[in-house]
């Protein structure tokens, strides 16, 4: 506004005046030209509307002629402004917390011109908060932990409440927090909301959960301020407090002497008040005298202690065993080791029950050696076993005969002595495993041990060639030339390794044309002992190697190497040579060449079959029954069936016999050129026509017919019968009317039918004449 208007700020209901909170009475003073802030009160309850405040002008003189113009943030609607006197009412209730100011602009122009007095002026009204909102927790409900057996003042959680009333006017949003619920377990910090513990030893064991009501209140806490409250639930984390504890200090089992190795005898479980990994033991044997003979586990899942068996039980040898067992947590906690030992132990006794054992055999296994000459019924060793109970039951020994099935060996009941039935061969079988069996008499209680006999070799078998030796020798080959290195095998295997000598046969000795060198290295040379070999005088050669090993007793046997005469250049390389040796040179041996001489003919006799079948396929029957229409005729290579053969046609096909083809020729014989096909008449078919000379009309076309088959046939008719209401539909019955036709008409029909008409009307003008 310009320096002409001035405003009042009245919001007692008179105008004369309005009382702050502090008691100062507000009264209405000319403030110039200096505009400031219109304040108003939120939530306003009265029935009338709300005074704001006062526009003046110094223009107006009170003559009615000044008119007030307010614009901006809720003007005509929100604010109203009276034109006349320049009074300002809200008419509506305001909330500061939906906003807090409105920005208006206000004006005076003259009523008559509509001009301004004055230029338009800004001013905010401001609204005043009021305690109207209670202070809300982020949270309905928190939910936190603390461990057990904190110390006094350990901060828990802490709780936050806000106040959506104005902060910066008056204690309306300032919070204070208090527990209401909860004490004297813990306590809150009123400014910052933090829980703490209040009592020091709070033990889990005694008191887990615990629900704390926290409350929120503003005005600082004051008479009269609001307040909200939320539920604070706590629980007590476990720590490791507790030592673990046996429930009782003696324990008894009982374990067969025949329970296996690792399997359990009993358990034992200690407590523990903790939970989780503090309440986690450890099982132990500390003493006694089984802690050798048992052993205990700890069960992760339910922390049990389990003892099982370390060593076989014995029931003869010992029948109780004390041990001592402790256990402790695994999860320590340095606080509390002065409330002492984290760990305790018990007595446990367990009991070795008698059960009727097997008989034992003093080895788990046995290992026997024979020589392969020895003879029938020598001992080669023997078993024992003892039945471990305290009868001391007689034993008997017998062969598990699955074991050992050629009957080589048997055993001695009584004395578990092992002997030979037959004779051994190790070339054979240089081990034999065979299983005893030793079965108590009363209760029949048996075991069984794995023997294994190893057969010793002697020399008895001579040595032989490696290989089955042939080679050829050139014509023109030279005295003293090797032709061939031959080496020897030997199915004995003596201690130091086989030595073979070679040499050539004392027989051949004399005028020999060939001789044999020892290399000293288990083989030997094959020489010529002349000049020249003539192939057409003798093409092949016998060479008698004899050899023998450098064992005792020695062996020897004479080997036959086969030499073939060829022709070879100067090279040594061979050009011609008989047909069995370049077979041999080519590495073919006889077995070879008559296997590839059976897989020929075997060849040969399937392709011979192979074509026999297919000429045999195409070779047609003499009769089709199936596609010839002519399948009635049956033919016999003698006088024939007679009447009563009714299986060899079908009498069907005649059903229609009209569609008989006349010109088809028979299959079932030779068709001859000089008796050409008979054209039979049609058959006239009337209404009353008599079957019998239809039968017979046919009997005398298969007479007539020279092609018919000189044997006996049997054809058998159709008939159709009469009183058909379609009538005969066939052609067959238009040559008995066929002089009664007028076939005149036929020259009507125009010069494509003059043709048909000559012919018919023709034979109609003959027939007048």
């Amino acid at each position: 506004m310009q320096p002409a208007v001035w405003f009042d700020l009245l919001h007692g209901p008179t105008g004369a005046g309005v009382a702050t909170a502090e008691g100062v009475t507000l009264k209405r003073s000319k403030r110039g030209w200096m505009w400031n802030q219109f304040f108003l009160l939120e939530e306003y309850t009265g029935s009338d509307y709300q005074y704001v405040g006062k526009l003046h002008s110094d223009q107006d003189r009170g003559d009615g002629t000044v008119k007030y113009i307010l614009n901006g943030d809720g003007a005509g609607s929100l604010f109203l402004i009276d034109e006349n006197s320049g009074d300002i009412h809200a008419t509506k209730r305001l909330d500061r917390e939906e906003k807090a100011y409105y920005t208006l602009r206000a004006q005076a122009v003259n009523k008559k011109t509509g001009w301004p007095l004055e230029p338009e002026s800004e001013f905010i009204i401001k609204i005043h908060d009021i305690n109207d909102n209670e202070p809300k927790f982020s949270k309905d409900v928190y939910t936190a932990s603390v461990p057990e057996m904190s110390d006094v003042g350990t901060s828990v959680i802490q709780v936050t409440a806000t106040d959506a009333d104005d902060a910066t006017y008056g204690n309306s949003a300032k919070v204070v927090y208090s527990i209401l619920q909860g004490q004297p377990y813990f306590s809150v910090e009123p400014d910052t909301g933090i829980i703490r513990t209040a009592l020091s030893n709070m033990n889990r064991e005694s008191r887990e959960n615990y629900q704390v009501v926290i409350q929120a209140k503003d005005m600082a806490g004051q008479m009269g301020g609001l307040s909200g409250t939320t539920t604070v639930s706590i629980t007590l984390w476990d720590v490791n407090d507790n030592p673990p504890r046996f429930p009782q200090g003696v324990y008894q089992f009982s374990a067969p002497e025949s329970t296996e190795v690792g399997s359990p005898v009993g358990k034992i479980k200690a407590t523990d008040a903790d939970v989780g990994k503090n309440a986690e033991m450890d099982y132990s044997i500390i003493g006694g005298d089984g802690i050798d003979v048992f052993d205990i586990v700890t069960d992760t899942d339910s922390q049990e202690g389990v003892i099982t068996v370390k060593k076989p039980l014995d029931y003869e040898k010992k029948k109780m065993y004390v041990l001592k067992v402790q256990v402790e947590n695994i999860h320590l906690d340095p606080r509390f080791l002065s409330k002492g030992p984290f760990k305790d132990t018990a007595t446990v006794k367990i009991t070795v029950e008698d059960v009727d054992e097997p008989p034992n055999f003093e080895r788990p296994s046995y290992v026997m050696e024979v020589k392969e000459d020895a003879p029938i019924g020598s001992i080669i060793g023997s078993v024992s076993a003892t039945d471990p109970d305290a009868s001391r039951s007689p034993v008997r020994y017998s062969i598990d005969r699955r074991t050992e099935m050629h009957w080589l060996f048997n055993v001695h009941a009584g004395n578990g002595s092992i002997f030979t039935l037959e004779a051994l061969d190790r070339e054979e079988h240089s081990w034999h495993n065979i299983s005893v069996v030793a079965t108590e008499f009363n209760p029949k209680q048996s075991s069984r041990v794995p023997v294994y006999i190893r057969v010793l070799d002697i020399n008895d078998n001579a040595p032989t060639f490696a290989d089955v030796y042939e080679t050829f020798v050139c014509e023109n080959a030279k005295d003293g030339q090797r032709i061939q290195t031959v080496s020897a095998m030997d199915a004995d295997e003596p201690v130091g390794g086989h030595k073979f000598f070679f040499s050539l046969a004392p027989e051949a000795s004399v005028k020999a044309n060939f001789s044999v060198r020892d290399n000293r290295d288990n083989t030997a040379g094959i020489l010529t002992r002349r000049s020249g070999f003539n192939r057409l005088q003798q093409s092949s050669y016998l060479v008698p190697v004899v050899i023998s090993d450098g064992d005792y007793p020695m062996q020897s046997s004479t080997n036959t190497l086969t030499v073939h005469v060829c022709a070879c250049d100067r090279d040594g390389n061979m050009k011609a040579c008989s047909a069995e040796a370049l077979l041999r040179s080519a590495g073919l041996s006889t077995g070879a060449l008559v296997a590839i001489l059976l897989c020929v003919i075997i060849l040969l006799m399937i392709v011979v079959l192979f074509a026999a079948l297919r000429r045999q396929k195409k070779k047609e029957p003499l009769i089709i029954s199936k596609e010839d229409v002519r399948d009635n005729v049956v033919s016999y290579n003698d006088e024939g069936g007679g009447e009563e053969d009714t299986q060899a046609f079908d009498i069907g096909t005649l059903r229609n016999p009209e569609a008989i083809e006349d010109n088809k020729q028979r299959r079932d014989i030779v068709p001859e050129s000089l008796y050409p096909p008979v054209r039979r008449a049609p058959v006239t078919s009337r209404e009353n026509t008599d079957v019998r000379d239809f039968i017979s009309q046919r009997l005398q076309d298969n007479d007539a017919d020279p092609t018919a088959p000189p044997y006996d046939s049997l054809a058998t008719y159709a008939y159709e019968g009469n009183g058909s209401v379609a009538e005969s539909l066939s052609s067959l019955g238009s040559a008995t009317t066929e002089g009664d036709h007028d076939y005149n008409y036929l020259t009507d029909w125009g010069p494509r039918f003059r043709k048909l008409a000559d012919m018919y009307g023709g034979e109609d003008s003959d027939r007048e004449s």
